[in-house]
């Protein structure tokens, strides 16, 4: 029989016995202490004596932080597929990826039938068994929108909603003995758990062989199935027998099962503490080296929770032409998603726009990322996305059929001075999360207005925030970065290091390599007044002319949007102004307000003193579902003229933009020289964005107003002409930023995040 080169694991199998209040979670607790990778209960809930086994999980699971947890193994006919797979997925969510399933056909069918469900002939419990798979499998396939429908004889689901989708591609292994159930394990398991104490001389070997054969008849490759093994023995000084002697004999019992039968996950059946540690100190360590020195280096008879094993044919059958899934950095391989993983659903999106990569690498450090850089260079003509918070509205962070570099878990804030208010912030973090840190040192840093976006996008391309006016952009306060660049090097950018870089990445950072370590001067700023004010912008034009001038006029500590819909039949035009006053001084506050409240017929107000966390609180949890492709368009203006406001209220009467917004900059931003930064367009006052449903009618609108503006602002802008780079940059600015494109990355691999060359997909 062959080795199947999985990387060997170890796990304990305990009676889930109700008579010692802590007696199985105890244990459970000191397997993860012992370094086992796996522990699993017997399921047998017609037994009063037990613990039930899916309650005992969900503890074990919440008392525990690494260890995986299991039945060994489920009664099927007692727990109903559909459910069972919402469950599992739960406690697989909750628990971080841990748990695993393994699933018995029935056993002790008096005691079953007892209990009120089915009794079943041998046969009809291995075919409900699959057809319980069938049901699990397609409730976990929550991408899938079609309600799930499985016809089956004994389990059946008619138009059941699908999800939620694991944390992780839950294997379902599968403990069986007779033929036709190791058959079903070769069409549709991911493992098979037999008991050294229930099998027969050479029925280990023969159910291999049977399973192998069965995986082969479908077009399954054998290695993509587990193959684990219960076992029990007794540590004595002296050997007796077969797992009955010190440790070095039980390695001696052990590693034909690893190197013959291709077992690569053993499970300790006992309840004995000394014996669970002798078998993790004596047994565990000395096999996995036997089995590494017995290959010769080929494989891996390390450690790790369940090991290399094969994608399965169902995975390997999604993945996108064009992509050598095969060779992923080893680096990467656990953390690589694609199209058929459990876990591509809550990936492959953004915040507003859909997408479908091929590859998504979700990197943990920036040794990671220049792996992944490094995987992306073969790939020169597939489409690449880096990716944060995944908030963008551009949608550069997705792709169809391409390669995502996922940097979320980069996520660290750290206040590296005190004094100097100096923080650094790695670039999955997300800004609501950054301003709930920074709160209780009193400091805030101006980040966009939405906490839910990520600061690596943001903090690259400018940052226009709600305390823009008063401070500044992000990027105004970056003092350094770290960056890795397209060849895979890690350099440090600053005004005395690689200033050319610095100057760069502050506002067109995308285009020469991924920062995986910012590091911001922070802002002394206590609570602010946040306003919420409702409008009849029936008059549009008026109205944006009013406001604009209200703010140009207000003292710098304001900051205001104004958020406009489409006219709607009959009712009139509603404006949401917002804004912020950075102080907590009711008098101050109601000064600032007055004149914009006076601008039009006011409907409706919320005034609040909180703390500026507080006001970046917006934040939905969750992954990003987001559909369709989205179109805006993105424009810097330095003035609300009224020419400007009158062609702004056509556009939005006539319906081509069903959102439309202004935000304030000028103020502290217009202080910085032009030249200083990449965003050098800095005399505008004001950021418009425009959305639409129909692409040609927001393009034919916002072409009139295209001779007002002096810029766009990258991140809300999606369109993909070369044209998009002239305007977002002045010529001198362009030029430079091109030299350096050459410079730090010539061979164009950041190439779909508004190239500055021009060349888009």
């Amino acid at each position: 029989m062959p080795d199947y080169l999985h990387s060997l694991s170890f796990g304990t199998s305990i009676t889930p016995a109700n008579g010692k209040p802590g007696g199985a979670p105890a244990l459970a607790r000191l397997s993860e202490q012992l370094g086992y990778n796996l522990v699993t209960f017997q399921d047998h809930p017609y037994q009063p004596a037990f613990h039930d086994t899916w309650t005992l999980l969900t503890w074990v699971a919440a008392v525990t932080e690494r260890i995986h947890v299991a039945p060994n193994v489920l009664s099927i006919p007692m727990r109903p597929p559909a459910v069972t797979a919402r469950a599992a997925a739960s406690l697989d969510l909750l628990s971080g990826g841990r748990f695993d399933l393994a699933l018995g056909a029935g056993a002790f069918w008096d005691a079953i039938e007892a209990m009120g469900a089915r009794r079943l002939t041998p046969g009809q419990a291995v075919d409900a068994l699959g057809e319980a798979i069938d049901v699990m499998r397609g409730i976990w396939a929550a991408g899938e929108r079609a309600p799930l429908r499985v016809p089956g004889t004994y389990h059946h689901v008619d138009g059941a909603k699908r999800g939620p989708a694991p944390a992780h591609d839950i294997p379902v292994w599968i403990g069986a003995y007779k033929p036709k159930m190791q058959r079903l394990i070769g069409r549709k398991g991911d493992g098979w758990l037999p008991s050294t104490f229930y099998l027969k001389p050479g029925e280990l070997r023969t159910g291999m062989r049977i399973i192998d054969e069965a995986a082969a008849e479908v077009g399954r490759d054998p290695r993509e199935i587990r193959r684990l093994l219960n076992v029990s023995g007794t540590f004595t000084r002296d050997g007796r027998g077969f797992l009955d002697g010190p440790g070095t004999q039980w390695v001696e019992d052990l590693l034909p099962y690893a190197l013959e039968d291709g077992v690569s996950t053993f499970i300790l059946a006992s309840d004995d503490p000394a014996s669970l540690q002798r078998f993790a100190e004596e047994v565990a360590p000395a096999l996995r080296e036997a089995v590494a020195r017995e290959r010769g280096g080929d494989g891996d008879g390390g450690g790790g929770g369940g090991g290399p094993t094969l994608r399965s044919t169902a995975i390997r059958a999604a993945r996108r032409p064009g992509i050598a899934y095969d060779n992923v950095p080893a680096t990467l391989a656990s953390a690589a998603v694609e199209p058929g993983d459990a876990q591509y659903n809550r990936v492959r999106s953004t915040y507003i726009r859909g997408g479908s990569p091929g590859l998504v690498l979700r990197v943990r450090d920036a040794a990671e990322v220049a792996d992944a850089l490094a995987f992306a260079r073969e790939h020169p003509d597939l489409p690449l996305g880096v990716r944060s918070g995944g908030h963008g509205i551009s949608g550069r962070s997705t792709n169809d059929g391409g390669i995502v570099i996922d940097v979320s878990a980069l996520n660290t804030i750290e206040v590296m001075d005190e004094r100097t208010r100096r923080v650094r912030i790695g670039p999955g973090a997300r800004w609501a999360d950054v301003a709930q840190a920074l709160a209780p040192h009193g400091w805030a840093l101006s980040s966009g207005d939405y906490g839910g976006v990520g600061v690596g996008g943001l903090a690259t391309a400018g940052g226009v925030g709600w305390l823009a006016r008063e401070h500044g952009l992000t990027i105004d306060h970056l003092r350094a970065a770290d960056i890795v660049l397209a060849d895979g090097r890690t350099v440090h950018a600053s005004a005395e290091e690689n200033p050319d870089l610095f100057w760069a990445v502050r506002g067109a950072g995308a285009n020469f390599g991924i920062v995986v370590s910012f590091e911001f001067e922070v802002d002394v700023v206590g609570d602010v007044a946040w306003a919420q004010l409702v409008f009849d912008a029936s008059d549009t034009a008026q109205f944006l002319e009013s406001w604009s001038a209200a703010v140009e006029a207000a003292p710098r500590d304001l900051t205001s949007n104004l958020v406009i819909g489409g006219r709607r039949r009959g009712r009139p035009v509603y404006a949401q102004v917002l804004a912020v006053v950075d102080s907590d001084d009711p008098d101050t506050v109601l000064d600032r307000l007055k004149p914009l409240a006076g601008i039009a017929p006011l409907l409706d107000q919320s005034i609040q003193i909180v703390p500026y966390a507080a006001v970046m609180a917006n934040v939905r949890d969750g992954d990003h579902h987001g559909q369709g492709e989205p179109h805006a368009h993105s424009g810097l203006v330095e003035h609300i003229t009224p020419e400007f406001a009158a062609e702004a209220a056509e556009l939005i009467d006539t319906g081509a933009a069903y959102f439309f917004q202004i935000r304030s900059v000028g103020g502290a931003v217009s202080d910085v020289p032009p030249d200083a930064t990449a965003y050098a367009n800095r005399s505008a006052n004001f950021s418009v964005v425009a959305f639409g449903t129909n692409a040609s009618g927001l393009d034919q609108r916002w072409e009139r107003l295209r001779r007002h503006f002096t810029g766009m602002y990258l991140s809300f802008e999606t369109g993909l002409d070369p044209e998009r780079i002239d305007i977002a940059f002045p010529g001198d600015t362009l030029t430079r930023l091109r030299a350096l494109k050459e410079r730090y990355d010539p061979e164009n691999v950041f190439r779909d995040n508004f190239n500055v060359l021009g060349a888009t997909p």
